[in-house]
């Protein structure tokens, strides 16, 4: 069973063929959305698939041009289990909205506070500003998605209970490959984070980290029954 944790499947061609070709194939896919009103778009068309889910979220490049869309959010996250993305990303294409970004972040952690929840966040040349407001809102459950960041933030990260989800682009890195070395075996998930990351196949990035289908499955069930048994 191949988990991808991290896939924009709203935002490819044709959405049903693809999620209809994972289900089929008894794989388990977490769809990503860019903002509330994606995730209210996108969840009705959801109903029957038993290993698709749709996460909600509020990308941090949309956050400041679509602030009203928060109310939004707090109306729907017990809809789902799953949040993501969120996060904070300064790089250059996040360059002059990072203050922005921050005040819907930390308005976003203040309504998951307590809520046990599977939260996949973007940290792209924010890393540590990110997990200091994760910290700050004792949110549990997180997944680094596409972690990027320094290797010496790694070991903070995983004493917080986090995880993280590898792409094959990230083992096709020498930054990437440094990073994967750092982390627990038991703290490894998988993603494609398709359509924007080309070399999506997990299956290469299970032969790259030499980790089988079972132990990422073993993996992510141990982060789901902490959310059904909280």
């Amino acid at each position: 069973m191949i988990i991808d944790t991290h896939c924009h499947f709203d935002m490819m061609p044709n959405p049903e063929a693809y999620i209809s070709a994972k289900e089929k194939a008894g794989d388990i896919v977490i769809g990503m959305t860019h903002l509330p009103s994606h995730f209210q778009i996108g969840q009705p068309h959801l109903r029957g698939y038993k290993r698709i889910r749709l996460a909600l979220g509020m990308h941090p490049l949309l956050a400041a041009g679509n602030r009203g869309e928060l109310s939004l959010f707090k109306q729907l996250v017990d809809q789902t289990t799953y949040i993501g993305e969120i996060g904070l990303d300064f790089s250059r294409e996040g360059k002059g909205t990072e203050s922005e970004q921050k005040q819907v972040l930390r308005e976003i952690l203040t309504v998951l506070k307590g809520k046990n929840k599977i939260i996949s966040v973007h940290s792209r040349r924010a890393e540590k500003e990110l997990l200091t407001h994760l910290k700050e809102f004792d949110i549990k459950n997180v997944i680094f998605h596409w972690y990027s960041g320094s290797v010496e933030l790694i070991p903070e990260i995983l004493a917080r209970g986090y995880y993280f989800s590898i792409n094959e682009a990230m083992c096709r890195s020498n930054n990437g490959r440094a990073i994967i070395e750092k982390i627990p075996r038991e703290r490894v998930l998988t993603e494609t984070d398709a359509p924007y990351n080309e070399r999506n196949q997990i299956k290469e990035v299970l032969s790259c980290i030499k980790i089988s289908e079972e132990e990422v499955c073993k993996n992510f069930r141990t982060l789901l029954n902490r959310v059904i048994k909280s």
